[in-house]
């Protein structure tokens, strides 16, 4: 189906150029990217993290 292609497509430059998204858009799409995926969120964020260290945000403030 020409959705999961581009999907695919869609989803691998967004892990290319991570690094380069301002937070706000960083967060959008992981957490929409995590919705029903609970079990998944530290593995992705981890390998966000090792592709493109500078992203490793200090925590906002509570």
């Amino acid at each position: 189906m020409a959705d999961e292609r581009f999907a695919k497509l869609l989803g691998q430059a967004a892990m290319d150029v991570w690094g380069d998204m301002p937070r706000d858009i960083q967060e959008a799409l992981f957490e929409t990217a995590m919705k029903d995926h609970a079990g998944d969120r530290e593995a992705l964020a981890r390998l966000l993290h090792d592709r493109h260290p500078r992203t490793a945000h200090p925590a906002k403030p509570g």
